[in-house]
C-alpha cells in the first residue's frame, strides 16, 4: 500500500504550530514539576536517546515513527533554548537567526558573487570559510564525543574538502590490503602476549579506519552500511530463536550445525 500524501501546511500554519509548541512549553517549564526540575545536564542523555531513535526511524523508512521522532528533537532544541533564555543567555530567536546568518555566510555561490558548481566546489568553500570564523584546523569542528565510525568518516570528508585525499579507488584500496596485511601479521602468532594486543589493536584500528576511507570513496556510508548489517543480524537470530522453540529446543543445548539449517531458512524468511 503506498505512504497516502499528505499536503503541506500553509507557511502561516507552520509558524502558528511552532508558536503552539513554545506556548506549551512556557505553561510546562511554569506548572510541571518534572519540567520544572530539567536541566541542560538532564536533558542531554534524553536527547541522544531521541536522536538514535530518530536514527533507528530512518534506516527502516518508518514515516509515522520519524514525524513523531522528529517532534521530540524538536522538542529538546526548544527546550534547550527556553532553559537558556531563563539564565538571561540566548533564546530560540536568537538560535534560529545565527543559524540562517551562518548559512547565509556559508553559502556564497547562493547570497553573493562566489561560483561553486559542484558538490566538491562547495565543501572546499564551506571548509575555507569555517577556517575564516576562526576555527584553527579544518577538524576543530568534529566532536570529540562522536562516535568512532562516525567521527572517521568526518574527519576524512574534512579533508577530503581542502584537497588531501586519494586520486582514485585503486589506490585507496591497496592501502587496505597494505592495513589488512599488517594486522595479520601482528595477530597471527600461536599465542599473543598484552604488547602484542596493543599493536593487533593499533593496526585493526588502520584496518576500519581505510575500509571507512575506501567507504566513502565510493559514496557508501560505513555507519549505515553495519547499522543494517546489525539490524539484518538481529531478525536473522530472532528467527533462530523462535525456530528452535518451537522444536523445543534450547539454542544453548544445540550444536553449531543444528542452528546453521535454521540461520540458513532465516535468510530466505526473516528479511529485514
Amino acid at each position: 500500500m503506498e505512504t497516502p500524501v499528505v499536503p503541506a501546511y500553509p507557511r502561516q500554519a507552520q509558524l502558528d504550530a511552532f508558536n503552539r509548541l513554545l506556548d506549551i512549553l512556557d505553561d510546562l517549564r511554569e506548572k510541571c514539576p518534572w519540567d520544572r526540575k530539567q536541566t541542560m545536564e538532564s536533558l542531554r542523555h534524553l536527547t541522544i536517546e531521541e536522536t538514535y531513535e530518530l536514527s533507528e526511524a530512518i534506516l527502516t523508512q518508518d514515516l509515522p515513527e520519524i514525524k513523531k521522532e522528529l517532534g521530540d528533537v524538536l522538542l529538546h532544541l526548544v527546550f534547550y533554548a527556553k532553559i537558556a533564555s531563563e539564565k538571561g543567555a540566548f533564546d530560540i530567536a536568537a538560535v534560529l537567526n545565527a543559524q540562517c546568518d551562518k548559512l547565509v555566510f556559508r553559502h556564497p555561490h547562493i547570497y553573493g558573487d562566489t561560483k561553486a558548481d559542484t558538490e566538491e566546489e562547495v565543501k572546499k568553500n564551506w571548509e575555507s570559510l569555517k577556517l575564516k570564523e576562526g576555527n584553527k584546523s579544518v577538524l576543530a569542528g568534529v566532536p570529540s564525543s562522536l562516535p568512532s565510525m562516525v567521527k572517521a568518516m568526518r574527519i576524512q570528508e574534512k579533508a577530503r574538502g581542502v584537497g588531501f585525499d586519494w586520486d582514485e579507488p585503486s589506490k585507496v584500496w591497496e592501502k587496505v590490503e597494505e592495513e589488512l596485511a599488517e594486522f595479520k601479521t601482528e595477530f597471527d602468532k600461536p599465542q599473543l602476549s598484552e604488547e602484542d594486543k596493543a599493536k593487533a589493536t593499533d593496526e585493526l584500528g588502520d584496518v576500519f579506519f581505510s575500509l571507512i576511507n575506501f567507504a566513502r570513496f565510493l559514496d557508501l556510508n560505513p555507519e549505515e552500511a553495519l547499522a543494517k548489517t546489525n539490524q539484518k543480524f538481529i531478525h536473522r537470530f530472532q528467527y533462530l530463536e523462535k525456530a528452535a522453540a518451537s522444536q523445543g529446543k534450547k539454542l544453548s543445548e544445540m550444536t553449531l550445525a543444528e542452528m546453521d539449517v535454521f540461520w540458513n531458512e532465516a535468510k530466505t524468511k526473516s528479511q529485514p
